[in-house]
Parts: C-alpha cells; structure tokens; sequence
C-alpha cells in the first residue's frame, strides 16, 4: 500500500527567510516542515511507502518520497528540516549547504487539481479531510489493506476544502470527529488509524 498526502500553502515565502524566526518570516513554512515530519517519520525511524506533496502556491509543488530519503540524514526535527527545504527551494540561488539531505525531493509542475486527477486515473482511493464529512469510523470499517490511499489535507486557510473545483471531483469527504486539529496531528492521527488495519 502507498499513501500519499497532499498539502496546500498560499502563505509560504521564504525571500525574507530568519532562522531564528521560521514562524514570522517564512509565510509558515513550518506548518509544512511539521506535516512532513508527521507524514515521513515516526519513532524519529523514515518510513517506507509514504509521500506527502506540498503544492506552494509561490515556488511549485515539491513530492518527498519516504523511499527516497537516508533515514540517518534525514532531519528529524522541524528546525533544521525547514533550513533544509528553504535551501532545497533557493537552490537556483545562493546555497547555504553543500550536500542538502532532501536533494531527492522531486518538482512538480502539477498543481494540485491535476495531480488529484493524476491520481483518480491511477485508481488511488481519494479522500478530503473534512470536519462536515462521513465518519472515519465508517469508511474505516469499508477500507481495503492493499488499496492505495491519498489524503487530501488541505490548506490554512480552508479554501481549498470549500473550493468548486475540487466539489466537482466527487470524492469523499472524511472526518476524524467534530474537534479541529493541525494538520500535523490529522496526519498522525490518520497513520494511527490505518496502523491498525493493516
């Protein structure tokens, strides 16, 4: 099974990027720095068979592939993976690092539409994180094992939920209660869930 998350961020800038202040000058880039740590690791141990994409609005769409990263270079901690990624995003600039360990994340020119209709093509089972949608406990019961799963999280701001374009795909909408959770924890929260049917 392959489970892909997707991510959304219209705020992320980093051309006044201060690692001392990741939070006020990188438009939130660490909500995405937390999300694919949430999404990638676990046990501070890489885990295989997982992607996470996150489509930023200001620089593209960047794919982290779990089977793609050295787990003992891998950085496991929010601080130094967003120093990494800005540097991974500026690479056509000034580098700061000589040998960057996220060298293997792909680019995209896919927007996130696309790439979900990318994934509808290749059969992936589709599912919008949703606080108004059915139940996890419900489509959980119906989940097939070997079935590959994509998670569509989100953005900051909701639009993209709310958004035409993605009503009209059709897919489910899934909920993990009426509380309101980080993106980050929804992660966590649905690696949990699936943990326990496979």
């Amino acid at each position: 099974m392959t489970l892909i998350f997707f991510i959304r961020s219209s705020t992320v800038d980093v051309s006044n990027y201060y690692i001392k202040d990741i939070q006020g000058t990188s438009g939130r880039l660490d909500v995405i720095s937390r999300c694919v740590l949430a999404a990638l690791t676990n046990d501070n141990n890489i885990e295989k068979n997982i992607q996470i994409w996150a489509f930023l609005d200001k620089y593209g769409t960047f794919v982290f592939d779990s089977n793609t990263f050295n787990s003992d270079t891998f950085p496991k901690n929010e601080i130094l993976l967003t120093d990494y990624f800005v540097d991974f995003i500026k690479k056509k600039g000034n580098k700061k690092y000589t040998v960057n360990p996220l060298d293997s994340i792909k680019c995209s020119n896919l927007d996130i539409f696309e790439a979900i209709k990318k994934f509808i093509k290749k059969k992936f089972q589709i599912f919008v994180l949703n606080e108004s949608g059915i139940g996890f406990s419900k489509i959980f019961m119906d989940m097939d094992s070997k079935r590959n799963l994509l998670f569509i999280v989100g953005d900051q701001s909701g639009e993209l939920i709310n958004s035409k374009e993605l009503k009209e795909l059709n897919l489910t909408n899934l909920s993990l209660g009426n509380q309101s959770y980080l993106a980050s924890s929804t992660i966590r929260l649905i690696k949990l869930n699936l943990s326990l049917l496979i």
